[in-house]
């Protein structure tokens, strides 16, 4: 009865130190980076990719939501299958046959074979996040967790501000095949230190045999569908594509079925009542706002950036690095020293009014603005990523069965990265939809301002008449429709930064309905 109720519950986390704990911690650092600074990497040198290999819009489309997908179809099951397997059979053998794959992917130039080359360098990338937490609970002495735990929350920010200097500096300087590359070496590093640091465990041939293989399916592939729905939707026109609607009709009803499959299976792999409580479920729900808050942070500062002012990943990622990723080296200290002392209810406060500040202040841009002026966002969304993260899963984990932490972190991966990229998703959807409606809105003013409209474009034809009188007429239109996207732009990018103020707010309201956690290693010291 005992044996059916843990396995009911998910995997056990035994405590088992590591043979070298910090070894271990550096696995835990370079897996979950290496993932998130691929993910970020990817989205921003995928213009470059397109060109390299030679690859037309949709192509490249299907390309990233191929490789996210995968990474979200296999993430759930890999806290179950490190729990089985053994850490080193679930990262070590993994990193290498990443790092042959990433070795090998510049020199592709089919597209199925690409297609399925970035599948599988997918899905590879999707266990490291997963597992490394698995290193945490199952290999660390408990008094490391709060450090590691940190490090796994550092990683969001340090990619999503770290990622845009660094594909610049690829692009421009070694070569866009290192966008690649680095992972081979990444992951040959991480595949010695896991074979160092992780303890040789048998296979749990008891967990095996009553493995509920339907269900992970089930939940890997509705969530991975229900994303490329969204993803596409998009570039497809929504309800109007079959594609998309057929996607996110499958994927919902892929969902129910788990739902279904996990209340009548004998054995269920991540039964809803694991998630039943009440912190569990307000963290979960604060995880998501917390994705869709820091949407300010991962896309609107750097698209508008590269949409409005034209600049190039390796012209702003340097105010990314300087006053996104070096200021953490301050405030990630910080918040582990008040994580230890204070409740941690109080760092998720600050950290979401900072998105909240940062979120006001991009509410005041305009087309003028330069790198400089985004200075004052970027310092308060780099605080807001080294406050956030860090207490909300602390909440999750506190309120959580301590013995279920490896299966209750799969969850929080789930939310945190599905949430993240079916925001991306929908973010671009809002803005796209926004500046139609101020392009529509501009555009009647330019129609009933008459006068002005005539006197700007006599101005315009006299500059373009210096290049050639029969195409004057023509250029100063053109120049006119590009001032009135440009401001639609910036309106609509406006628009989405009120959208994550809204969220950040809304995530203070929940925030608030939490109560404190039991007592547990995660408690703070009182001296």
């Amino acid at each position: 009865m005992a044996e059916t109720k843990i396995i009911a519950s998910g995997p056990v986390s035994t405590g088992q130190p590591a043979h070298y704990p910090l070894l271990a911690v550096a696995a835990v650092l370079l897996g979950a980076s290496m993932a998130n600074i691929d993910s970020r990497m990817f989205s921003i040198g995928l213009p470059d990719l397109k060109g390299a290999f030679s690859l037309s819009f949709d192509e490249g489309a299907w390309l990233s939501t191929a490789s996210t997908a995968s990474q979200i179809f296999i993430a759930p099951a890999v806290a179950w299958m490190a729990t089985v397997f053994g850490l080193r059979r679930i990262l070590g053998a993994p990193s290498l046959v990443f790092a042959a794959i990433s070795l090998m992917l510049p020199f592709v130039r089919d597209y199925q074979a690409l297609m399925a080359l970035t599948i599988l360098h997918g899905l590879l990338l999707g266990t490291f996040v997963p597992a490394t937490l698995m290193i945490i609970f199952r290999n660390l002495p408990m008094q490391w967790w709060l450090v590691a735990i940190g490090i796994y929350a550092l990683r969001v920010g340090f990619s999503l501000n770290f990622g845009p200097a660094l594909v610049g500096f690829y692009v421009d300087h070694v070569g866009w095949q290192w966008l690649y590359w680095q992972d081979a070496i990444i992951a040959v590093l991480m595949a010695i230190l896991v074979y160092l640091g992780a303890p040789r465990e048998p296979v749990n041939r008891a967990l095996l045999e009553t493995a509920d293989w339907g269900g992970m399916l089930l939940l890997g592939t509705g969530i991975a569908m229900v994303y490329a729905g969204l993803d596409q939707g998009n570039r497809l026109d929504w309800l109007g594509s079959g594609t998309v609607v057929a996607m996110l009709l499958s994927g919902a009803a892929l969902l129910v079925a788990f739902f279904v499959n996990e209340a009548l299976v004998r054995d269920p792999w991540a039964h809803a009542n694991v998630l039943l409580s009440r912190n569990i479920g307000f963290a979960l729900v604060v995880i998501l706002l917390y994705t869709l808050t820091s949407l300010s942070n991962s896309s609107l500062v750097p698209n508008f950036l590269s949409t409005v002012a034209q600049l190039r990943p390796e012209q702003t990622g340097r105010l990314l690095l300087v006053y996104g990723v070096l200021p953490m080296a301050i405030t990630f200290p910080v918040s582990i020293w008040l994580a230890r002392r204070f409740d941690v209810r109080i760092l998720l406060v600050i950290g979401l009014l900072t998105f909240a500040a940062a979120a006001l202040l991009g509410t005041r841009i305009t087309h003028e603005w330069a790198l400089t002026d985004f200075i004052p966002m970027v310092l308060l969304q780099s605080v807001g990523q080294s406050f956030t993260l860090l207490p909300i899963i602390l909440i999750a984990l506190a309120n959580s069965d301590p013995t279920r932490a490896t299966a209750f972190a799969a969850y929080i991966q789930i939310m945190r990265l599905g949430g993240a990229e079916i925001g991306i998703a929908l973010m671009g959807t809002w803005l796209r939809v926004r500046e139609q409606v101020h392009s529509n809105l501009l555009g009647q003013h330019v129609t009933h301002a008459k006068d002005q409209v005539h006197d700007l474009l006599a101005k315009l034809s006299g500059y373009f008449a210096s290049y050639g009188t029969g195409t004057a007429t023509g250029r100063s239109v053109g120049k006119l429709a590009s001032i009135v996207q440009r401001e639609a732009n910036v309106l609509a990018y406006i628009d989405g930064f009120w959208l994550t103020f809204i969220f950040a707010i809304a995530a203070l309201l929940v925030a608030a309905l939490i109560t404190k956690a039991p007592p547990g290693p995660f408690s703070p010291k009182t001296r």
